[in-house]
């Protein structure tokens, strides 16, 4: 719900710039993460420097390759990525990190990373969540194999259309909607902005 339109606004805001997009949905998809086999850190090896795992992510790790910006989108759920976004982060970025100083990535180009995490919690819950070091973390991770990342963080979300249905009367209802009509358009305007920025800074580098 809120993820997707927020990562829909940011590919209208790629779009504005010219860039052709596409959105995919890890849960459509049938993955798993990681299984440490390190084919793609063995010397001479046919599946060096790309996941030698084959199932539904396969085909998108492939279209990757010709990406020139990714953006992630992931609600938060106790304090971290989901389990899919996890996933495909390990299958995405690990192939590409070299266990050696020089070089410390196998990525054949620099691009744009952009990561858009939504949550019901307020944002001043970040330091309780340690949510402040995943965003840390993650770009660190996404610059030094890929060359840019940024994060956007739209917090204290709609979680229901009705909360008169769910068990969840711990939050201000009123706060919540007034989030919602205020806060979250601006959100939408931010993503829509992150999807234009990275797009004029592709641009950019490709003409330097």
């Amino acid at each position: 719900w809120n993820t997707a339109t927020l990562l829909e606004k940011a590919l209208e805001g790629a779009a504005s710039e010219g860039a052709e997009t596409e959105i995919i949905h890890l849960y459509d998809l049938n993955f798993k993460g990681c299984t440490s086999c390190f084919a793609c850190k063995l010397k001479n090896g046919k599946s060096y420097g790309k996941c030698a795992m084959k199932d539904e992510l396969t085909s998108v790790l492939e279209k990757l390759k010709n990406a020139d910006a990714v953006i992630l989108g992931s609600p938060i759920y106790l304090g971290n990525l989901t389990g899919e976004m996890r996933s495909f982060m390990e299958r995405f970025i690990f192939p590409y990190l070299v266990y050696s100083a020089n070089p410390v990535t196998l990525y054949p180009k620099n691009i744009s990373v952009g990561y858009i995490y939504t949550m019901g919690a307020k944002g001043e819950h970040f330091d309780f969540f340690g949510f402040n070091k995943v965003i840390e973390v993650n770009e660190a991770i996404a610059t030094k194999i890929f060359g840019y990342s940024e994060s956007l963080c739209s917090t204290n979300t709609y979680q229901f259309d009705d909360y008169s249905k769910y068990v969840a009367d711990i939050f201000d209802l009123k706060e919540k909607a007034k989030i919602h009509e205020e806060v979250f358009p601006q959100d939408c305007k931010k993503a829509f902005e992150m999807g234009a920025g990275l797009v004029k800074r592709q641009s950019a580098e490709a003409s330097d």
